[in-house]
């Protein structure tokens, strides 16, 4: 047993390669899609380290490319969730009570693990099933995820650092114990990072897991899972169960150990997962923790002092990155009258230039959507745009699924700032437009605030400090991450701690110390090293 006091390597950001014509991270990569493109796997539930098949199977496919069979996965049932919960609770002493640089060791190995031998297969994997292009791929699936398995770490030995003051004769500790009970983590489709983070951040602290990954993510959760093993994760602490939502619901929130619930998803989702657990909670031990990410109606609002190009050239980014499957993408911008012929002759030539299709093609810069639910969403805006008089579509606006799920690019000018594709989340390579008179701007800062029920991430741009300074306090709880003169998206752990309020969430920033607070239960210890001997205070003596 160590009696030192330990310190973690330090947490660096990890470099984003940037796979070049020619180089061999390219090659590398290239090699590795081919690779699990040669075979179809068939990926099992994980529940206390043990490989459980079902015969209720889905099928995996590229979303880019629907005729190709990645594999199948199975399906449990509400008897495999209580299973891993059992597992979970199973694992819990023994993972609570192992030395925290323990813990410590296994998510630092498994960083490296993933940046180093895993790097190629985990790209391979996102690229394929979430049809991310090599870029968006390296950015979530490698330095993100290691950024928040590192800097966790960090945070962890940081919080555990923080301890009272001490009197004469007195010892005052606290311990920072895991929450009591399971942790249910449910991730999304749109970064393999989330998952893997979701997952692994209550687990670092002592807790252990319950984890459903989105149906659309499977194939790279899976990668995530091995990752874990390889690291030396012990069995039931991480348990990965695929499986429907009343399967789910009538085992998980119905189960007196539910100690907490990490979301990221859908906000009506989670404000039903929320009813859930408030109409069960007589049934809890304790209050269980929620917290999630959810939606967001993020914005670009440009002052007319701004550049016309460095707004265009955001508004490109954050638009129609990734499909614009963010939940920080820019879905609705504001652009003053002065600029906006400049603004759009910029924006829209960077469109035309783009090349969409499969990720296998470095040059696609656009690729397809999630799956035919989400494809069929987005076309229904389309189509309520282009039967509205209040809006017209400049550019874009066409959609085919024969062969992927594939969303032209589009940008639609509205008339009316509250038209339905300026206040509703549509999760697709949709940009809206408002034009306004340049004196107005004061008056769009407000419609802007209360536009949408969501406060998730948003920008401004211009050039005068008064005007930002301005803008910025108007703009104060319109944004849980605000950007100036920059893109609303792209939030990089410990340098841009990523969540939003309102509708948009529980605001408990992953990649800060903030979401690690919530998964541990601080006990207070007063130890007197000379009890008192007699209950009598010097001011009982008389006079």
């Amino acid at each position: 047993m160590s009696n030192s006091f330990l310190t973690v390597p330090v947490a660096k950001n990890e470099a984003i390669y940037a796979y070049l014509k020619g180089s061999s991270e390219r090659k590398g990569i290239t090699a590795a899609i081919q690779e699990a493109k040669s075979k179809q796997v068939d990926i099992p539930l994980t529940i206390g380290g043990k490989k459980i098949h079902t015969d209720n199977k889905s099928t995996m496919r590229p979303p880019h490319e629907l005729n190709h069979v990645l594999g199948t996965f199975s399906n449990g049932d509400s008897s495999h969730f209580q299973m891993a919960i059992d597992a979970a609770l199973a694992a819990k002493p023994a993972w609570e009570a192992m030395p925290w640089q323990d813990r410590a060791a296994i998510f630092l190995k498994a960083a490296d693990l993933l940046c180093g031998p895993y790097r190629d297969k985990m790209n391979a994997a996102t690229m394929l099933c979430q049809s991310k292009n090599v870029y968006q791929s390296a950015v979530d699936a490698i330095a993100e995820f290691a950024d928040f398995l590192r800097f966790n770490v960090q945070y962890m030995t940081e919080i555990y650092k923080d301890q009272p003051i001490n009197t004469p004769g007195v010892w005052n500790k606290i311990e920072y114990r895991p929450l009591e009970g399971f942790i249910f983590a449910i991730t999304p489709f749109n970064f393999t990072a989330i998952a893997g983070n979701l997952s692994s951040a209550p687990a670092m602290l002592g807790n252990t897991i319950v984890w459903k990954p989105a149906d659309s993510q499977v194939y790279s959760a899976a990668v995530i899972m091995e990752i874990f093993e390889e690291a030396g994760l012990p069995d039931g602490v991480i348990n990965m169960v695929m499986g429907d939502g009343p399967a789910m619901g009538d085992v998980v929130f119905k189960h007196r150990d539910l100690a907490g619930l990490h979301f990221t998803g859908s906000t009506g989702v989670f404000k039903h997962l929320w009813k859930t657990i408030g109409e069960n909670i007589h049934t809890y031990r304790a209050y269980p923790r929620i917290v999630g990410e959810t939606g967001g109606k993020d914005f670009v609002v440009a002052h007319h002092s701004a550049n016309a190009k460095m707004v265009a050239t955001a508004l490109t980014r954050a638009s129609f990155e990734y499909q614009g499957q963010k939940c920080s993408a820019a879905s609705r911008a504001y652009i003053p009258a002065s600029m906006w012929d400049e603004v759009w002759s910029y924006l829209k030539a960077d469109i035309e230039s783009f090349k969409m299709g499969t990720t296998e093609d470095f040059g696609n810069y656009i690729n397809a959507v999630i799956d035919e639910k989400s494809f069929d969403n987005i076309a229904s805006y389309l189509d309520h745009a282009k039967s509205s008089n209040d809006a017209d579509i400049l550019i874009g606006g066409g959609y085919d699924k024969s062969e992927g799920y594939f969303i032209d690019p589009t940008v639609i000018k509205v008339k009316d700032p509250m038209f339905k594709t300026m206040c509703e989340e549509i999760f697709g390579p949709v940009l809206s437009i408002y034009v306004y008179e340049d004196d107005k701007f004061d008056e769009m800062l407000d419609i802007v605030d209360n536009t949408s029920d969501y406060a998730l991430t948003g920008s401004i741009f211009a050039k005068h400090r008064d005007v930002i300074a301005h803008a910025s306090q108007k703009l104060r709880h319109a944004t849980g991450n605000f950007y100036i003169n920059d893109k609303p998206t792209g939030s990089v752990v410990a340098q841009q701690p990523f969540g939003g309020a309102r509708g948009s969430g529980t605001n408990d920033k992953a990649g800060s110390k903030l979401n690690l607070y919530r998964w541990i239960s601080p006990q207070t210890i007063k130890e007197s090293f000379v009890a008192a001997k007699d209950y009598r205070y010097p001011w009982l003596e008389s006079e």
